[in-house]
């Protein structure tokens, strides 16, 4: 990696903008997710925290050609678009009812499909360029994929539950959260630690089931009541 005296100042503002915006994400976040669902307060922070991972995506990608970082950048850019999907999914409410998904939302699927396929293919036969483990690379790869895919396919086959896009949105929200920490994990203790696989999949280990859990009560408290209970 160069040293920070040597490198261009369009990289020291890059990473200025990259430090900056990854550390309002980490403060907006839990802000976003404390406030009242649908309130402006909730919003409002969602949106900031979408922007801020637009920029640590936005930076990260050019830099990553300079130090190299393709690791980081890969995991970036399918962590902004987790934040994007996730908003996303607000305005797709009517896919349920037989409405499309907008070009940007194809678009943003495809690059993210495609970058994450990159990050499998690169873990797998090309694993010194990527700066960790392969294996680790493969599963946020897949992770990508799989986040992507899924996403398109609801453009195609039609939800079936009513409240997909509250369960979308909070999904892939959180899960975007998990992959900023995961990578702010390495960043950080990396240095003290070494690169090793849990520091990049703890944060995963810990998320998934709480989104896991966080859906499952979700889908109990908006699942019709039965006569009986309604009667009681």
């Amino acid at each position: 990696m160069h040293g920070h005296g040597l490198d261009p100042l369009w990289v020291k503002a890059f990473l200025t903008i990259h430090i900056a915006a990854g550390t309002m994400s980490f403060l907006l976040a839990p802000m976003a997710l404390a406030t009242a669902k649908g309130g402006r307060q909730h919003k409002r922070w969602g949106m900031v925290y979408l922007w801020s991972m637009g920029a640590v995506a936005a930076t990260a990608v050019p830099m990553a050609f300079f130090f190299p970082v393709r690791f980081l950048a890969l995991v970036a850019v399918f962590s902004f678009y987790l934040a994007f999907a996730g908003y996303r999914v607000l305005r797709l409410k009517d896919l349920a009812r037989g409405g499309s998904a907008e070009p940007i939302d194809w678009i943003a699927g495809v690059i993210t499909l495609a970058v994450s396929a990159l990050l499998v293919w690169l873990s797998v036969f090309r694993p010194a360029s990527i700066e960790v483990i392969p294996a680790v690379g493969a599963v946020f790869g897949f992770i990508g994929i799989g986040a992507a895919m899924r996403q398109m396919i609801s453009f195609v086959y039609k939800p079936k539950e009513k409240m997909f896009w509250w369960y979308g949105h909070l999904g892939n929200f959180i899960a975007s959260y998990i992959a900023a920490w995961s990578a702010f994990s390495v960043v950080t203790l990396g240095q003290v630690l070494g690169n090793t696989w849990y520091l990049w999949l703890w944060p995963s280990i810990v998320g998934v089931p709480a989104v896991a859990a966080t859906t499952a009560y979700y889908k109990r408290k908006f699942a019709p009541k039965k006569r009986s209970e309604a009667v009681a």
